[in-house]
């Protein structure tokens, strides 16, 4: 839409003839300078909308050497929480008006990632944004120039990174309690891939529980990748435990929805009622969850707020390299709080009313 009626794109002259103000304001409030009165800054802002005016990123990249460009490093995935993590951060990236430009990856390698990130370098990023859930994503960050700000990303909560992390293990914690709290004499659990920080995370969680509240700890049942296939392959094994007369499988934790979807349909094709004979809880709180039969209770990750921690997270480190101050002595680290969302897959041993 252009209202400055000359047929061309609206320029900064427009936007301030517009609002009675002199260029030089104009160009302030654009970049956020703060020497500008709230009722001017409106103004201005108001002819903004009207003219429809967009800034020239190249023109205030000369004038300001800010790019407003942030890299994202990624990787192919269908995965539900990397591609959540992604989106997360375009969002607020939209929002607080910054351009993204993201290199998804094959594989999560040394190689591919250093590459990436120094193709994100020659685009004249500010800071990089790198999704790492993998152990070989977060050795190869350890790697990187430190002249360029970088925050991990789902990279667990232990990596000497600046980074933003859901709390993988108190989710596993919350999830493990709930199941002994409904009396349960302890829980089993499906775990992810061993390579993935998410996945140790969730186990240590889990074991961990289990110890601090004395119940029998039986061994992790590995082999999962993620998938509802997996899940539905392992618990094909896990048939005749649950029917065990002596020490049956009463309570499972899987590592992630999709391994719960696949573990509940084997179990309710072997004729095991859930939750009646098996109580089962997931992790990530997918869309489909609460349209899994019965809806499945599970442990909720909010991926839009580590999209605006990772935001908020690396623009500092910006803000603070262009200011010319050192950088942090201790690598910010950043924990987001998942929280249970209880529903029918779980219930005390015995079904609902025992």
């Amino acid at each position: 839409m252009h209202s400055n009626g000359t047929g061309r794109a609206p320029v900064m002259a427009d936007v301030a003839l517009a609002a009675g103000v002199s260029h030089q304001t104009v160009s302030r409030v654009l970049n956020d300078h703060p020497n500008v009165k709230p009722a001017t800054r409106e103004r201005v802002l108001a002819a903004i909308r009207e003219l429809g005016y967009r800034p020239n990123v190249a023109a205030r990249a000369l004038v300001t050497r800010r790019t407003r460009t942030l890299g994202v490093i990624s990787f192919n995935t269908t995965l539900y929480g990397p591609a959540s993590m992604l989106y997360g951060i375009e969002q607020a990236a939209k929002d607080l008006d910054y351009f993204v430009a993201v290199a998804a990856l094959s594989a999560l390698d040394r190689r591919s990632v250093l590459d990436a990130v120094e193709r994100l370098r020659d685009q004249a990023v500010e800071g990089m944004i790198v999704i790492a859930p993998q152990n070989s994503a977060v050795s190869a960050l350890s790697q990187v120039r430190s002249d360029i700000p970088l925050v991990a990303v789902g990279c667990g909560t232990h990596a000497a990174l600046s980074s933003v992390a859901v709390d993988n293990e108190a989710g596993a914690e919350r999830a493990t309690s709930f199941l002994l709290d409904l009396g349960h004499r302890t829980v089993h659990h499906v775990a992810g891939p061993r390579s993935w920080l998410d996945a140790q995370e969730r186990e240590a969680g889990w074991r961990n529980t289990l110890i601090a509240r004395g119940a029998p700890v039986p061994d992790p049942i590995y082999g999962g990748d993620w998938t509802a296939r997996s899940g539905f392959e392992l618990g094909r094994e896990l048939v005749d435990r649950i029917r065990d007369e002596i020490d049956p499988v009463t309570a499972v934790f899987c590592a992630n929805d999709h391994t719960a979807l696949g573990l509940l349909r084997a179990v309710q094709q072997a004729g095991i009622k859930v939750p009646e004979e098996l109580s089962i809880i997931g992790f990530d709180d997918i869309p489909e969850a609460e349209y899994f039969g019965p809806p499945l209770t599970t442990i909720r990750q909010d991926f839009d707020e580590v999209g605006r921690r990772a935001l908020a997270t690396v623009i500092d480190l910006v803000n603070g390299a262009a200011a010319g101050l050192p950088a942090p002595r201790q690598a910010p680290r950043v924990t987001v709080g998942p929280s249970l969302v209880v529903r029918s897959s779980t219930a005390p041993p015995g079904g609902p009313r025992a």
